[in-house]
């Protein structure tokens, strides 16, 4: 079965564009300004345009206030809001009812105890992101293209709704499914070419390996 795809941090009608033809399922938009994926929220406001309807608009946010949840969503009315921060499950909750909008809540994952946390947030975020913990020296939550040991996902039960990310591209997604059977992927520095520019070409093969993963094996001798 074909997971849900999310494209994360795009900046142009370019990708965007490849991203909805190669079937993308949600398209995200950075508003870390230490990022180099930040993006303006009336400039994704903009751009989200050509999504919507075919995809799901996400706001990828790290520890907003209100303010910052306002403006966002008034200038983009992403369909989710993501959050990779510190967010608390009484912080998650309260966004939600603020907004009316899903939250998928992000953890940085490197051992066992990390998913631990994810308990408190069951019933409450409506989606998990699974990404790996930030290399030393690194300012950013998440797009630092590293992975984690997938397997620690094992415990995870199919009432566990996430998307799998961290160091994902062309050469080792299709072990990444094979291993953790995840029902989402999330790609961000995987197809770009430059630290937040993507690149049409890596989305189309990191697509065809997607694909390519999902195809039925075929049964010597039949």
């Amino acid at each position: 079965m074909k997971p849900d795809i999310k494209i994360c941090g795009l900046k142009t009608a370019e990708a965007i564009d490849r991203a909805l033809a190669r079937g993308a399922t949600h398209i995200g938009f950075i508003f870390f300004e230490k990022s180099p994926r930040y993006i303006e929220p009336d400039v994704a406001g903009r751009l989200a345009e050509a999504a919507r309807g075919k995809a799901k608009i996400v706001a990828v946010t790290v520890n907003p206030t209100n303010d910052d949840l306002d403006e966002i969503v008034a200038l983009l009315r992403p369909d989710m809001i993501q959050l990779h921060g510190d967010e608390s499950p009484e912080r998650v909750l309260t966004i939600k009812a603020v907004y009316g909008l899903p939250v998928m809540k992000a953890f940085s994952v490197r051992t066992s105890e990390d998913l631990q946390r994810v308990e408190a947030y069951i019933g409450i975020a409506d989606r998990f992101l699974f990404d790996a913990k930030p290399p030393k020296g690194s300012e950013l939550p998440g797009g630092n293209g590293v992975s984690f040991d997938w397997s620690l996902l094992s415990w995870l039960d199919d009432s566990v709704d996430y998307m799998l990310s961290g160091g994902l591209n062309k050469d080792n997604i299709a072990q990444a499914m094979a291993i953790t059977k995840a029902p989402g992927i999330d790609v961000s520095s995987g197809v770009e070419s430059a630290p937040g520019t993507k690149d049409v070409v890596m989305i189309d093969r990191f697509f065809d390996a997607v694909e390519k993963a999902c195809e039925p094996e075929t049964v010597s001798g039949s």
